[in-house]
């Protein structure tokens, strides 16, 4: 997958507050990724993220 700071992703599951789209901050091993909805910040792992992925939304 090409994935970079700054990108988007659209997941298949919504977070809790309601919003799908997520803004990548981080890139490794585990990526962190901020809620756009509520501005949480979560470390997820790489190969759950790439299993959830709906659509990915490049950074202009």
């Amino acid at each position: 997958m090409d994935i970079k700071v700054g990108d988007k992703l659209q997941m298949k599951k919504p977070h809790p507050c309601g919003s799908s789209i997520f803004t990548v901050t981080r890139i490794g091993m585990d990526f962190k990724i901020l809620c756009d909805g509520c501005s949480h910040e979560v470390f997820i792992p790489r190969s759950k993220v790439e299993k959830n992925i709906k659509k990915i939304i490049p950074k202009d």
